[in-house]
């Protein structure tokens, strides 16, 4: 049985001032380095024997943090890297709402049958990403270890461990930090903890 933490990178100005980030790498911001920080005792307790990450700055600052109270190093991994928002990369949601409103309206109410120009679906990021936890667990059949990825990453994979397809993309929340865990045995996974943010509590 391989058993996964799933988190969910800490806090960009980016993620605050509510713009599309896709594969732009933007840094942690004060706050996510502190969100970071509180996480990694949390997942310090679990017997982690390796951490993965997304390449992006956001993602690799935040599994450093982790990885560094657990002595492990950070192996980046493309196959979880953010969904590439295309042409929204960079904009706030006022903008795309004002420039790209069909296909805004799409985001929010069938994000499914969204295809963003020169971007990704939500079905592309989660083929890929699936793709990497199978890997994943065939490396570490019988260990825990621990990816740190983004938030849309994090809502596609949750979905396809649930059995639920992208239209319920909206109904999975995923907050700065958020730690989730699964266990995948003989091909089948079993959600045990979904969006934990326990660790935020003291901040």
């Amino acid at each position: 049985m391989t058993q996964i933490v799933l988190v969910r990178h800490g806090q960009t100005e980016w993620n605050k001032n509510e713009r599309f980030r896709g594969w732009i790498d933007i840094e942690l911001d004060e706050t996510g380095l502190g969100q970071a920080e509180a996480a990694a005792p949390r997942i310090a307790q679990w017997e982690v024997e390796a951490i993965y990450s997304s390449p992006l700055k956001r993602t690799m600052a935040t599994a450093q943090i982790i990885a560094n109270r657990l002595s492990l190093p950070v192996v980046p991994l493309d196959g979880i890297i953010d969904m590439n928002f295309g042409v929204w990369q960079g904009l706030s949601i006022g903008e795309v709402k004002q420039n790209y409103p069909e296909l805004f309206e799409l985001w929010h109410n069938s994000p499914h049958r969204l295809e963003i120009p020169q971007g990704e679906s939500l079905e592309e990021v989660r083929k890929r990403a699936v793709a990497t936890i199978d890997d994943v667990a065939a490396r570490h059949e019988n260990g825990m270890v621990t990816l740190v990825t983004h938030r849309v990453v994090c809502k596609v994979l949750l979905c396809h461990l649930l059995g639920l397809d992208n239209s319920h993309f909206w109904q999975i929340e995923q907050d700065t930090t958020a730690i989730n865990r699964f266990e995948i045995k003989e091909g089948k996974a079993t959600v045990t903890l979904i969006n934990d943010t326990c660790h935020l509590r003291t901040l």
